[in-house]
């Protein structure tokens, strides 16, 4: 399926966008997931112009709507800069995904490495409960402990491109 064209306005979108600030736009997706989106919506003096973006920018959120947020991000990059829409930035939504994403990322690392969670828990210093709760994305856990974590399976953390 192709992203880079122009989306098809839905009569209603099912998704709900609504101005914060002039720059910050909150977009509440058809599963109730809720994103920021950074762009110049707020700043428009005409409110037919705004009324217009938040369109879409709500049937941008449809179209691209997925279970997997990831790609759903990436895909609404995709059809924001087709759509000659100025996205500065979008947050990861206010779910776990990255969470679980992140935890099972740490126990698939542990477990090619042959790390027993107890043993890994030990090296890091942190209770092997709370060790099972982050591979299981149940436990926000902060950049401190994800960098010990890291460092003990021989990784460190960076920011990459989505």
């Amino acid at each position: 399926m192709n992203f880079m064209k122009k989306i098809t306005l839905q009569p209603t979108p099912n998704s709900k966008a609504t101005i914060l600030s002039n720059k910050v736009v909150e977009v509440t997706a058809p599963d109730g997931e809720v994103f920021q989106v950074l762009c110049q919506a707020g700043q428009y003096i005409s409110e037919a112009t705004r009324d217009h973006e938040l369109f879409l920018i709500e049937s941008i959120f449809d179209n691209c709507f997925s279970d997997d947020k990831e790609q759903m991000l990436n895909n609404i990059w995709k059809n924001a800069m087709s759509n000659e829409l100025s996205f500065i930035g979008i947050s990861p939504g206010d779910r776990q995904c990255e969470r679980s994403r992140i935890g099972a990322r740490i126990k698939q690392i542990r477990t090619e490495r042959g790390i027993e969670a107890r043993d890994l828990a030990t090296l890091v210093g942190i209770d092997p409960a709370n060790l099972s709760r982050i591979e299981n994305g149940k436990y926000s856990v902060g950049i401190d402990i994800l960098s010990k974590i890291a460092a003990s399976l021989g990784k460190k953390i960076d920011l990459i491109d989505i």
